[in-house]
Order: C-alpha cells, then structure tokens, then sequence
C-alpha cells in the first residue's frame, strides 16, 4: 500500500507520517529514507530534531539526498518505509550540480526511483510539501522546480491508494484508501 502524505512546511505531515507507518508496518522492518541535504546549522538542527523523534521508534535511517534507487539496495525486501521528503528529493536531483538538471530529466529519475521502491516497500509513506499555493511568480529554476515537484505529486498522487493532506495538525483525506481509512479519519478528527 502506498499513502501520500502532503502540507505546507511546519503543518505536522511528518509526525503523522511516522505515526501512521508505526501503526501500519506491524512487525516489519521500518526504514525512513531521509533526503535532506544538510547545507547549514538550520537544516542541521531540523535533521538532529527528527533524528530525536524517531528515537527507540525501530526505524533504519538512510540518508539519500539524491539516487533514490540506492536506498532500496539497503533494505530488506517488504519493509515499511518512509520517504521524507520528496521535496528535498526533487531539489537534490535538480540543483546539487554546478547547473540545474532539468526538469523532465528530474522527474524521470525520481519516478523511475519510485518504481523500485514501491517493489521493495509495503507500506510505503510518502511526506511531500504543498508549495504551490502561494500564487507567487519565482525565477526560471525556481519555477522549473515547482512544476518538477507538481509532475511528480500528481503522479504519486495517482499511484498512491491514499492521499492525505495536513493542514495545521489536521488531517484530510484526499483519496481514502484502506476500509479504515474512513474510520480512522473520523477518530482523527475528533481528537
């Protein structure tokens, strides 16, 4: 089963994304891939508080910023996994070279990473931003990445059994996917 898990920076998509595979995975092996390039003490600090939550949870930790398809070589076939995040991942691909990749080549690489993963993983959890409603114009790059971004979103989206969007610690379903979904939604949202 593979859930998307989608919201602006700061909205609590990751704590329910690592809340939701704890529940779904079972006795499985967890991996959280992690895909944060760490370029500054500010994206240090974010890594070294998600490393702090994730403690004693059971997750395997894979630092992959670019080349997703690596991740899956070092893990175990049918383990639960999560992605976090696809919007560190499509940067990476785009922008970790001395000139920006572009952006159907992006797309390309991150949806054929996509593929072996979603092979090797069951459940996969997948933690995207939203950034696209912002209504705002960017530079070319900039603007090349949000469409590389929404390409792959919409596509995730499409494949996925469930889309989840949280807003402010409050989840929506999008696309519910498994017959308890929609219980759980209602559980969820009564606190």
């Amino acid at each position: 089963m593979m859930t998307l898990i989608l919201g602006g920076s700061g909205s609590g998509k990751s704590a329910y994304a690592e809340d939701y595979l704890l529940r779904a995975a079972g006795d499985k092996n967890k991996y959280y891939i992690a895909t944060m390039q760490i370029r500054d003490a500010e994206m240090q600090a974010k890594v070294d508080r998600h490393h702090r939550l994730r403690q004693g949870k059971g997750f395997t930790t894979i630092e992959q910023p670019t080349e997703l398809e690596q991740a899956v070589l070092q893990m175990e076939p049918a383990g639960a996994v999560l992605l976090e995040c696809m919007s560190n991942l499509t940067a990476n691909e785009m922008f970790s070279g001395e000139q920006p990749v572009d952006r159907q080549t992006v797309i390309t690489k991150i949806l054929q990473g996509m593929e072996g993963l979603r092979k090797q993983a069951d459940p996969l959890v997948i933690v995207t931003n939203n950034v696209f409603e912002d209504g705002m114009i960017y530079d070319d790059s900039t603007m090349e990445y949000i469409e590389a971004l929404g390409r792959i979103n919409e596509r995730l989206a499409a494949e996925a059994d469930e889309v989840v969007e949280v807003v402010a610690g409050i989840l929506q379903r999008i696309k519910p996917g498994s017959p308890g979904a929609k219980a759980q939604n209602r559980q969820d949202s009564r606190g």
